[in-house]
């Protein structure tokens, strides 16, 4: 990846609905505008994203969607929908950024973000770099949430419905979603950090320490499972296969498709019919490859995608 690199600005958003969306612009001022779509729902940005772009040629904005990272108020799902962020990545575009076009680069839910965006403002997007395709249908909850993954890894499944008890296992989703909207904080927490280790212990094809840690605290755990399991109990805020149905949108737009045939969060079926239903973007399957952005193969091609668009 490119050298550590700090902001050169940063703020706030007031999205004038109870949120403020902290944000930060980082490489060179004028630079290609570029925006960076972190995971979750409820992820968070961190300072190894900002090492995606060649800092020399990118003006990179980079920011916490509502209600995670550095963003308040704190695991609030209150006003929070996928056509609250759109509007969000409206605003940041046009205000922070101050470009008539940038380059889209998400992951996971960011890829979901970048597809929304990209269908909803095709003429505000100069190219899309996508990875782990993920659309929020049911049939993709499930296979994460449900029965599917717990085939693959049946120890971490067990540590994951263990707050849970059998009659309500039938939808464990919707058992969450009661006890991370419960009023009971220890109930809170409990559910918070059993949803956020499920996810943290399968994104990469190896065990990752690194990445079975990055969510451990409780602030983090929080906002993670609290805003995600929120979307995914209303399907991302999406009519059911929207975004394939709706890929025909992005035919004039450069894309490139980076999966990891071995991914376990976001299957590569996914992947495989966003290419079809746009096939003139490059699509790149990286066969020693799982969810995470940073496995070698995956960050290889997502960094060269970065510097043939910068090109």
């Amino acid at each position: 990846m490119y050298p550590e690199i700090h902001p050169y600005s940063h703020g706030y958003l007031d999205t004038g609905d109870g949120h403020r969306v902290y944000w930060e612009l980082c490489g060179n001022p004028q630079g290609k505008p570029a925006i960076f779509l972190h995971g979750g729902p409820g992820g968070g940005c961190s300072p190894v994203h900002r090492r995606l772009f060649d800092p020399a040629r990118y003006k990179v904005l980079l920011f916490d969607q509502r209600g995670c990272g550095r963003s308040s108020p704190h695991a609030s799902l209150e006003n929070n929908t996928t056509a609250h962020l759109l509007a969000d990545m409206e605003r940041l575009r046009s205000e922070v950024l101050e470009a008539s076009q940038m380059l889209v680069f998400g992951g996971s839910w960011g890829s979901t973000l970048g597809l929304a965006y990209a269908q909803a403002y095709p003429q505000r997007v100069s190219a899309l770099i996508l990875r782990g395709i993920f659309t929020v249908r049911q049939c993709e909850l499930r296979w994460f949430y449900q029965e599917g993954a717990s085939w693959l890894f049946p120890d971490h499944w067990q540590r994951y419905i263990a707050p849970i008890p059998e009659d309500e296992r039938h939808d464990l989703i919707a058992a969450y979603h009661r006890r991370l909207t419960s009023d009971d904080r220890a109930v809170q927490l409990e559910a918070a950090h059993a949803w956020t280790q499920w996810e943290s212990h399968t994104i990469t094809l190896l065990p990752n320490r690194e990445h079975q840690l990055s969510h451990a605290d409780d602030a983090s755990a929080l906002a993670f499972a609290r805003i995600e399991n929120h979307y995914f109990m209303n399907g991302g805020f999406l009519e059911e296969g929207q975004l394939l149905r709706n890929a025909h949108v992005l035919r004039d737009i450069p894309g490139v498709i980076v999966q990891g045939r071995y991914d376990a969060c976001t299957p590569m079926r996914t992947a495989w019919e966003l290419h079809q239903a746009w096939p003139e973007a490059e699509f790149h399957v990286v066969d020693d490859g799982g969810h995470a952005f940073d496995e070698p193969g995956i960050l290889g091609h997502l960094l060269a995608a970065t510097d043939r668009f910068r090109d």
